[in-house]
């Protein structure tokens, strides 16, 4: 009997093993080279994508973008009509002068003129109506996306990005679909139809004259790829400047405590320069080319005159047959010129309409729903919360707080800067989701209330009352749809606004001025108390609110903030007499509940409480803050 032969059956098991890890790897391979092969395919379709995107956008100019195309056909057989009457007339004025066909060539000439121009007029009107009405659409549609965005938006984002795509970006986006759609058909047309007329009045000179567009588009292509890598450094560096200039202007107060001023020049004549060089390096790239293709340009007119001049010696064509044809190529020149141009302007419009349709569709992280019920108790209650900021997102700023606020109760939020307070504040006014846990209002999430409906029962005075450059009365009623003169009037009396309003000229017409600057910080709090008291709130946030203020105006605040007896209110403060008033205070510290108690219960366990009231509340003014 044969053996077995074990090292045989092993050799058999390997290659059959080897040549299945073959084809697993070579399927591999292939999966890879399928996956980036279909990266690259929707890269290359992003373009049409955002183009039909654009024309969906168009949609209610139907009407003027209909009437502007007829006005560019008329215009564009207008315009090439006008080269071949050029020539007849040329022609009539030989040695055998015929009067007929001078004058005929006149009139229509003069006609074909006058259509023309007046067409050109409607056409370049009916665009402008477009581009116009369609940058304003854009505009509308991406505030009203940035005003809904997440506040962790606008910490990742820079004001530079927004405002540069408020401004250039929208506009460039609506160019991309009127005035270059416009050139694009009008050069297109013109192209095609002086060619026609070129074959008609000279084929071999037509084939030279054809000899030129490849060289051009050739050159065209590689000049493109050079100079968008140009114009991307300018925008870039646009974008820097203007973030510098933003910012120096936004905390212009900062800037001038410090003497900063000559820092902050410094540094924006540095982008500005930046920006400078870039842009003589783009300049001057343009300028070299331009100069290369105008030589290149000329060259060939010299060539298709001496190549003329045979012809009109030989008798294949007339002196006004050979002006008609320089004509038409000298404007063929230009055409194609525009087209090969047009293709860096419309991916630079593109690429714009690409970044405001990303803005556009940046999906919202904190979500609302649509519960508005009629009676709202304002009990709150934060269940397990971890949240960490995405500017930081391996951070815990907060790390399973729990704690609760009864309907009515006061709560204060005490301990370190740092320690996670304001993250509690913010996450109760609904600014951001947390990671885990969740914030219950009357039982229900927060996300579960409609939007408009949850900032009118929840009410917040902070420290810095964000006032906008308008009218105290406007400020006063900022964002609310309706509200009665009662309500009004008892809200500005509680809050004693009209202490100060009375003196001004102008009263509640009077103009804060930007950012409340025309204002006193007492009498920015006593507005901000005003707003929220005019909306009648369930819950009251009083961050910070008497921390910077003198003892005149932190009387009237207070005296202000004891109308709010019935509602649910949280207090972020370091003032020792607003927290010991509080019927629970709760330490945070380094992102978690330290500890929860009245004044006396923790005074009693003498832990961090203790410790910050003796060390930060106990010194020679009893005002300290902590």
């Amino acid at each position: 009997m044969r053996k077995n032969n074990p090292k045989g059956r092993g050799n058999a098991t390997q290659n059959s093993c080897t040549s299945i890890g073959t084809r697993v790897f070579a399927t591999g391979i292939r999966c890879v080279e399928d996956h980036t092969m279909m990266q690259v395919v929707q890269e290359e379709r992003r373009p049409l994508r955002t183009l039909i995107r654009l024309l969906s956008l168009s949609r209610p100019d139907v009407v003027p973008i209909c009437g502007a195309f007829l006005f560019l056909v008329a215009a564009v057989i207008s315009e090439m009509h006008m080269p071949s009457f050029t020539g007849q007339i040329i022609d009539a004025l030989n040695s055998k002068f015929d009067s007929n066909t001078f004058a005929s060539a006149i009139f229509f000439m003069g006609l074909t003129s006058f259509g023309g121009s007046f067409s050109a007029g409607c056409r370049g009107g009916l665009f402008m109506l477009t581009i116009s009405r369609l940058t304003k659409r854009v505009r509308q549609c991406l505030f009203s996306s940035f005003v809904k965005q997440d506040i962790a938006f606008f910490e990742t984002t820079s004001k530079g990005d927004i405002t540069t795509c408020l401004s250039s970006d929208a506009s460039l986006m609506s160019r991309s679909l009127a005035a270059n759609v416009n050139i694009l058909l009008r050069s297109l047309v013109m192209t095609v139809g002086i060619y026609c007329f070129m074959i008609q009045l000279c084929w071999p000179l037509a084939l030279l004259s054809a000899l030129e567009s490849p060289i051009t588009i050739t050159a065209e292509k590689i000049y493109n790829k050079y100079y968008q890598g140009l114009v991307s450094s300018v925008k870039k560096s646009i974008v820097k400047s203007n973030q510098v200039a933003g910012e120096s202007i936004y905390h212009i107060r900062a800037v001038r405590s410090h003497g900063a001023e000559k820092v902050e020049q410094k540094m924006y004549n540095g982008r500005l320069e930046e920006t400078h060089h870039f842009k003589i390096h783009r300049d001057s790239v343009r300028a070299t080319y331009l100069l290369f293709m105008r030589l290149f340009q000329l060259g060939m007119r010299v060539l298709i005159l001496w190549y003329g001049h045979r012809m009109i010696k030989s008798g294949q064509m007339t002196p006004g047959n050979l002006v008609s044809f320089i004509l038409y190529q000298m404007e063929i020149g230009g055409y194609v010129q525009t087209l090969v141009e047009l293709h860096i302007d419309l991916i630079e419009s593109l690429e714009s309409a690409e970044k405001v349709f990303e803005y556009m569709d940046h999906k919202l992280s904190v979500l609302c729903g649509d519960l508005a019920p009629d009676q709202l108790k304002g009990h709150v209650t934060f269940n397990n919360i971890s949240f960490s900021y995405s500017t930081c997102p391996d951070q815990k700023a907060l790390k399973n707080v729990s704690f609760e606020m009864k309907p009515g109760s006061v709560t204060a939020l005490v301990g370190v800067s740092g320690g996670g307070k304001s993250t509690c504040v913010a996450l109760l006014k609904h600014l951001y989701e947390p990671q885990s846990g969740e914030i219950l209002l009357d039982g229900r999430p927060l996300k579960d209330y409609d939007h408009k409906y949850f900032h009118q029962k929840v009410a917040v005075v902070s420290q810095e009352p964000e006032l906008f450059s308008c009218s105290i009365h406007n400020n006063i009623t900022y964002g609310l749809d309706r509200y009665s003169e009662d309500v009004l009037q008892t809200a500005v009396k509680q809050a004693h606004v009209n202490s100060f309003v009375h003196s001004l000229k102008d009263g509640y017409d009077t103009e804060v001025g930007e950012r409340g600057g025309l204002l006193s910080g007492g009498q920015k709090q006593r507005i901000a108390i005003a707003r929220a008291l005019i909306r009648q709130p369930q819950i009251l946030i009083l961050d910070e609110v008497t921390s910077s203020l003198d003892t005149e105006s932190e009387k009237m605040i207070q005296n202000a903030l004891a109308c709010f007896k019935t509602q649910t209110r949280l207090i972020v403060a370091h003032r020792l007499k607003t927290i010991e008033s509080a019927d629970q205070i709760i330490v945070i510290d380094k992102g978690s509940v330290s500890e929860k108690g009245t004044h006396m219960e923790l005074m009693k366990k003498k832990g961090i409480y203790y410790k910050l009231r003796e060390s930060r509340f106990n010194e020679d003014d009893p005002e300290t803050t902590c």
